[in-house]
């Protein structure tokens, strides 16, 4: 039996008004990867929190054995003193440090009380080479992807001396090819003796990479499974995660499908500052009303770019090319504009771009229509309230109250909270990005059981993902984009992953 490097006992961490965790057992072994799943909101994150003294002794209950000690962190750097190391969903690099200076940063490399800039490049060639990377240390982290910033703070990490690595959805904004270097990494640092706590909804790696799986249900320990000597399908852990069986991730829908509604002719778009390249080549794309419509592309295809040039020409520079609604052309080039002609965008980036995090759930639902709550320039206080509840109602977003701070939700509230303020804006065509990046899969059951309720309410749906099946599972038909150029559009009768593989690696003619 493997030796445990971590035991957590009955651990509860109390909110007011929730009770995030309730007794809470888990127990870690040496050079052990040990994936923790559940639901948005299950309490992931609080109990990593709680590990790593984030939420210090004294503000929860229960005990924390860590290499056969009782220990009482204080704050996070306690707990990395002791080798405890846990990075964030949200990377915590600064991007106009250097990489050595990130890796560093608060634990510099001094000599005679200077820092020496010479051992600390060198140092962090050491563990840049060690993780894989043979960028330059004195490259400044606004220049490099956030694959390689991943791979950076796990460096970071490697310079603490860490024991156990805590990592919180790693792979949430990687492409296909740094994740599986990212997952290879960690089984190396495994083979080395250290011990791994991963959370991810990806279930396929976590049967990948995990030697076992907690599952934890409204704040409550479930079960733990052993891949090693168990047959754990991903059936199997979603049963666990939500408390019932998904025999189909995506709910049934018979669409009833009108007019058109939004048209794209010839649209062209060129990159912001690179005004001589093309990002979008005289794209056509139409939805109709009750339609839900897909754009499948791999990374740096354009999907988003073509999206944003839509939405009020948010990005681009010389775009060109015609825009109709509901069989008019219009002119939309502001974002104002775009909302004012009935389109409404949700961003990839929910908590950059879609959402006021330090704001309360209220603030966020009304941001793109407050016209519809103000009169004589007043916001109605009492009506905005009443708008944002009812949306906390029939959404099912998960908070006391429309109150509650937005940064503070789980990213599938959050994300409902972005589908609420712009169906309180009563767009024609909503435009979701991404709609279900980063949450689990019951919250992606609800997402898709929204936008079937948007569909048979007339609205037309365009939704961009990186997830082929999603695609497969909630549309009517596919376009596929490769270097800027549409290559294709199916039905979704005739729809395969090949088929669309297909159109989104097929070569720009020249």
């Amino acid at each position: 039996m493997t030796e445990s490097i971590l035991e957590m006992r009955d651990i509860t961490k109390t909110f007011p008004g929730v009770k995030a965790l309730q007794n809470v057992s888990l127990e870690v072994g040496a050079a052990e990867v040990h994936a923790i799943c559940g639901e948005n909101g299950a309490g992931k994150s609080t109990l990593m929190k709680v590990l790593s003294g984030v939420y210090p002794h004294g503000t929860y209950e229960g005990e924390i054995i860590f290499e056969g000690q009782s220990v009482a962190f204080k704050d996070i750097r306690d707990s990395e003193n002791s080798g405890i190391v846990i990075i964030h969903q949200e990377l915590a690099l600064s991007p106009f440090l250097s990489i050595a200076e990130n890796i560093f940063l608060g634990n510099e490399v001094s000599k005679n009380g200077f820092i020496d800039w010479h051992k600390t490049n060198a140092e962090a060639a050491k563990l840049l080479k060690r993780v894989g990377l043979s960028d330059n240390p004195v490259t400044p982290v606004t220049d490099i992807g956030v694959g390689k910033q991943q791979l950076v703070e796990i460096a970071k990490a490697l310079s603490k001396r860490v024991k156990l690595l805590i990592l919180d959805e790693p792979t949430a904004a990687l492409n296909d090819e740094d994740s599986a270097h990212l997952l290879g990494l960690i089984a190396g640092l495994r083979d080395e003796g250290i011990a791994c706590i991963i959370i991810s909804h990806k279930l396929n790696e976590i049967k990948a990479i995990a030697d076992k799986v907690t599952i934890i249900r409204d704040g409550r320990a479930i079960e733990t499974l052993d891949l090693a000597h168990d047959e754990i399908s991903e059936n199997r852990i979603i049963k666990g995660m939500v408390g019932r069986d998904l025999e189909n991730r995506y709910p049934d829908r018979t669409p009833s499908i009108g007019d058109e509604v939004m048209r794209i002719e010839d649209w062209t778009v060129h990159h912001p500052t690179e005004t001589g390249r093309v990002v979008i080549h005289s794209a056509n794309l139409t939805v109709r009303a009750g339609e839900v419509v897909g754009l499948a592309g791999l990374m740096g295809a354009g999907r988003t770019e073509l999206a944003m040039s839509v939405f009020g020409r948010s990005y681009g520079s010389d775009v060109s090319g015609r825009l109709f609604m509901n069989g008019t052309e219009v002119r939309a080039k502001s974002v104002a504009e775009a909302i004012k002609h009935g389109i409404a965008y949700a961003t990839e980036d929910r908590k950059k771009y879609g959402l006021n995090l330090i704001d309360d759930i209220k603030r966020n639902v009304s941001g793109a229509a407050l016209d519809k709550l103000a009169k004589r320039g007043w916001v109605d206080g009492d009506r905005e309230f009443a708008v944002a509840n009812d949306y906390r109602k029939s959404m099912n977003i998960k908070a006391p109250s429309v109150g509650s701070i937005t940064g503070k939700l789980s990213g599938g509230n959050q994300q409902k909270v972005v589908l609420s303020k712009w169906m309180f804006s009563d767009p024609d065509i909503l435009i979701l990005d991404e709609p279900t990046r980063g949450i689990d899969v019951g919250a992606k059951y609800e997402i898709y059981t929204i936008i079937n309720e948007l569909a048979a309410a007339g609205k037309a749906i365009l939704v961009i993902s990186s997830e082929l099946p999603e695609l497969l599972g909630i549309c009517d038909r596919i376009y596929a984009l490769s270097e800027g150029h549409i290559t294709g559009e199916v039905p979704i009768e005739n729809a395969t992953p090949e088929v669309l593989m297909q159109f989104m690696t097929q070569e720009k003619e020249s």
